[in-house]
């Protein structure tokens, strides 16, 4: 799998000019291939930019974007701030977690397909409980909605659903009215 990965980096920078300038958009193109920023990456782009790896390592571990450990295909963010709070965000949050067999957060599902994280708002407060997946936001969140929403993302074989379609990641607020796909969204 290291040698999947470095092939993966080495494909990516090609796409480059060997430029420090340049490590930012890097290591983002590198952490949406690989969902993270393996250590063999940060060296080769360490060696391929001419820069210490330190360096790499610092602005990887500055920005909360990065994340050096494996993260699942799709983000998951659960709000906790006031407005989500007393609309029962903490039951959408252990729903989620049930769904996914995990047992606290942050957390990765097993088929590594979600990240789970609990945040303390996403700036949506009139659309309260609310949850992200990757670029989707959804709304009025309820615990019978919860499987629905996660089998949008999951691959199609896994999921039960037979209208299912994946997200198309631009970002927009799904309906609150099933678990119908965001792409669907007005």
């Amino acid at each position: 799998m290291a040698m999947d990965t470095e092939k993966k980096v080495q494909e990516i920078l090609t796409h480059w000019e060997e430029q420090r300038e340049n490590l930012i958009p890097i290591l983002q193109e590198v952490q949406a291939e690989c969902y993270h920023l393996p250590q063999t990456a940060l060296r080769q782009i360490a060696n391929r930019l001419a820069i210490p790896l330190k360096d790499v390592f610092h602005v990887a571990t500055f920005y909360n974007c990065f994340t050096l450990e494996p993260r699942g295909k799709h983000l998951i963010q659960v709000c906790l701030g006031t407005a989500c709070h007393v609309r029962g965000g903490e039951r959408m949050l252990e729903k989620v977690c049930h769904e996914l067999a995990l047992a606290r957060v942050p957390a990765t599902s097993a088929d590594f397909q979600f990240t789970v994280h609990a945040v303390r708002c996403i700036g949506c407060c009139n659309l309260a409980p609310v949850m992200r997946v990757d670029q989707d936001t959804h709304r009025h969140l309820t615990q019978g909605r919860i499987r629905g929403i996660l089998n949008c993302y999951r691959p199609k074989k896994a999921t039960r659903q037979r209208r299912s379609r994946k997200s198309t990641g631009t970002g927009q607020v799904a309906p609150e009215n099933h678990g119908d796909s965001p792409s669907e969204a007005a």
